[in-house]
């Protein structure tokens, strides 16, 4: 063996083993959970099998969320590439475009909970929201109720994401020669169709990472939810809950003893999720990469 293989390997198996030890062993304790009905330490674990599982997925509160998780991820992920792609078209010639790429992703580094509690106070009947509307005659509107407020959650984390999306995507761009546009300039090609003959496809790689990781992320959207609704304790309603949200308000059966079986057990299903999910979105976004 080389002696920059042996090198390579001293730094990657450290690496290696306190990923195992902080992640692997973990994830694999808590698989082991989901087949036990168990309350925690001091109490004795019960082994029933799959029960856990078939309790969630019978549960009507469970598929509520897991509907409305998929809905976000998909809904929320348009919502914020349409987002970045505009601001590719828009940004890449536009003078000052360093600041306005500041301002873009300063939503991104506000904490989920305040982004959550100012969107909650904006939308109240009483908000700044309905005054608006109600000077221009047009009646205020309940958009914290059961038929809005998902829909008002997927904006506001659309709002707060497409920041971090706008980055990466415009660095990508940035890497892309000028004398291409140039050249199509010459030939009579539009700013539009510079975007989508040059700029997109050129830019596509990270767009499907950026893809990948907004699916990641979606599927554990909780902090803006809790801070949108208002807490766990006085019960999120059930047309905004989210698979995170529905682990958080499972955790404890109604005589107040955890329920450690039962939310391993939706661990273990949105772990599975988000394989599938992932593998299908790299398989949507995969494409041979263009060189220039």
């Amino acid at each position: 063996m080389s002696s920059a293989k042996r090198g390579l390997r001293a730094f990657i198996w450290p690496a290696v083993l306190v990923y195992t030890i902080l992640f692997v062993v973990p994830a694999i304790y808590g698989a082991g959970v989901s087949l036990f009905d168990w309350n925690g330490l001091g109490t004795t674990a019960k082994f029933t099998g799959i029960d856990n599982y078939v309790f969630i997925l019978t549960d009507d509160a469970f598929r509520q969320s897991f509907v409305n998780t998929i809905v976000l991820a998909v809904v929320g992920g348009v919502l914020v590439f349409l987002v970045a792609f505009c601001c590719m078209a828009v940004l890449r010639q536009m003078k000052g475009r360093g600041f306005i790429r500041s301002v873009v992703y300063l939503p991104n580094i506000i904490s989920p909970i305040a982004i959550g509690a100012a969107l909650s106070f904006g939308l109240d009947s009483r908000g700044a929201l309905n005054q608006v509307l109600s000077w221009i005659g047009i009646p205020p509107q309940s958009w914290l109720g059961p038929d809005l407020v998902f829909r008002c959650i997927i904006a506001g984390l659309a709002w707060s994401a497409a920041g971090f999306y706008v980055i990466l995507l415009m660095s990508a761009v940035d890497g892309i020669p000028e004398d291409l546009y140039e050249a199509a300039s010459l030939e009579g090609v539009t700013k539009l169709q510079a975007f989508r003959m040059i700029t997109f496809p050129l830019s596509w790689d990270v767009f499907a990472t950026c893809a990948v990781l907004w699916v990641i992320g979606s599927l554990k959207v909780f902090e803006i939810v809790l801070a949108f609704t208002g807490s766990a304790n006085s019960g999120v309603p059930l047309s905004a809950r989210t698979v995170a949200i529905q682990q958080y308000m499972s955790f404890n059966d109604p005589s107040g003893l955890p329920r450690l079986g039962v939310v391993s057990a939706i661990g273990v299903v949105m772990f599975l999720l988000s394989l599938i999910l992932v593998g299908l979105t790299r398989r949507l976004t995969r494409r041979e990469t263009l060189e220039l």
